[in-house]
């Protein structure tokens, strides 16, 4: 009995470790290359200046309220959002590089190339975010919900991030090849635009509302804007009242289901 409960010891012991080595192998890449990180914020960045400033004056928030305030949860929540083809694009290079291969041929705990990889992004996406909201306080935006619920949200912004991470882990595994991984744009960027990120869906027309205001994406957005006290601008749809709800329900539905698919397609590899 105390020999199975040391060798469970051990192998939790070992998957912890393995699993770090992994993250310290991720972050010292962007370590080496700062220039990444700087790539992955520049979008977030300028789409803040561009619709903060530039287009900001033109932009009216249903209801009233700045438009900044309005702007920077949508801002935050797309950061998490085009996180996931950071992810993709990271696992399939290393597939098509045969690291993973190589990490198969070692003494190592399998699942600590997924949980390396999914430690190493969740690490990154708290520094993108904080250099966000740094970026947010300087512009004017304040979070006016309390602490608790600006923690909250900010949870919730991670939460999603988290979910995402899975989706990212399993179309690097699916897509050829690093190209591929970068025509992912294509897909991701319709998904944050139909969405309230940058317009209320009230201000769509009718059929593009519907599918913006059930969008993933926009539950974190609304759900964010509550906590952070900030104009929400809600058109009184269902998804856009339980926007809480959604935004917890959401990532949890995502997960659970590329878990098993992102495993069982790293397990194919194996064979």
């Amino acid at each position: 009995m105390s020999l199975a409960v040391d060798d469970t010891h051990g192998r939790a012991y070992w998957a912890v470790a393995d699993c770090w080595n992994l993250v310290r192998r991720s972050l010292t890449h962007y370590q080496r290359q700062p220039s990444y990180i700087l790539w992955m914020l520049g979008f977030p960045l300028v789409s803040v200046l561009l619709y903060g400033y530039v287009f900001g004056s033109a932009m009216k928030v249903p209801g009233g309220g700045d438009y900044r305030e309005f702007l920077m949860p949508g801002m935050f929540t797309m950061t998490m959002a085009f996180g996931f083809m950071n992810t993709a694009t990271a696992f399939v290079t290393d597939s098509s590089k045969g690291v993973h291969d190589r990490f198969r041929s070692m003494p190592m705990a399998p699942s600590a190339v997924v949980t390396g990889r999914g430690v190493a992004d969740m690490l990154t996406a708290c520094a993108e975010l904080a250099i966000l909201a740094l970026t947010a306080l300087v512009i004017g935006w304040r979070a006016d919900g309390g602490l608790l619920a600006s923690l909250a949200a900010f949870g919730l912004l991670m939460l999603l991030r988290f979910s995402l991470i899975w989706v990212g882990v399993w179309l690097g595994l699916v897509v050829p090849g690093p190209e591929q991984a970068g025509s992912l744009f294509a897909v991701a960027f319709p998904v944050t635009m139909i969405s309230s990120v940058f317009v209320a869906p009230s201000l769509m027309p009718n059929w593009l509302g519907v599918v913006a205001a059930w969008n993933p994406v926009s539950a974190t957005v609304t759900a964010t804007r509550e906590l952070f006290g900030n104009p929400v601008a809600s058109g009184g749809s269902w998804p856009e009242e339980h926007a809480l709800l959604l935004s917890v329900a959401w990532p949890v539905a995502i997960t659970l289901l590329f878990v098993p698919l992102a495993v069982r397609r790293f397990q194919r590899l194996s064979r």
